[in-house]
C-alpha cells in the first residue's frame, strides 16, 4: 500500500460509535435513577467510561470532516483502541458498584437504552445536535 494512500474507514465504524455512545449514555441516565450515593460510584472508573466517551464524540466529528483534513489512520488507530477497551471499562465499573446494584442496574439500562432516540449518539459533537442529525 502507498505511504499517501487514503486510510480505509471501516463501513461499520459510525455504527460501532453510535452504539458505544448510547450504550455509555444507557449506563449513565441508569445509574442516576439509581439509590446510590456518590461514594457508592467507583469515581475513577466512571472517569474513565468519560474518557472513552470523549474519544467516541471526537472520532465522529472526525468522520465529518473533509478528507484530507485530518490524520485518518491516526484516528482510526485510536478510535479502534478506545471501542476495545469498552467491554472491559464496563465490566470493571458494574463489578465495583454495590451488590444490591447490580440486577437494578441491569434492568435500568436495558430499560433506558430501548427508550434512547438513536440521534443522542450525537449529543456533544460539535457541528452536530440530535434536531439536525
Amino acid at each position: 500500500m502507498a505511504r499517501n494512500a487514503p486510510a480505509a474507514i471501516p463501513a461499520d465504524l459510525r455504527a460501532r460509535l453510535e452504539a458505544a455512545r448510547l450504550d455509555l449514555l444507557a449506563l449513565c441516565r441508569a445509574l442516576d435513577r439509581m439509590d446510590l450515593s456518590p461514594a457508592e460510584i467507583p469515581q475513577r472508573l466512571m472517569r474513565k467510561l468519560f474518557e472513552l466517551d470523549a474519544d467516541y464524540v471526537e472520532a465522529l466529528w472526525a468522520l465529518d470532516q473533509p478528507a484530507g483534513s485530518l490524520n485518518m489512520r491516526a484516528m482510526l488507530r485510536d478510535t479502534a483502541a478506545a471501542l476495545q477497551q469498552l467491554p472491559e471499562a464496563c465490566t470493571r465499573f458494574r463489578k465495583n458498584l454495590p451488590k444490591r446494584a447490580h440486577p437494578t442496574l441491569a434492568q435500568l439500562e436495558l430499560t433506558v437504552r430501548h427508550g434512547l432516540d438513536p440521534a443522542e449518539a450525537y449529543n456533544m459533537v460539535p457541528g452536530r445536535s440530535p434536531q439536525i442529525g
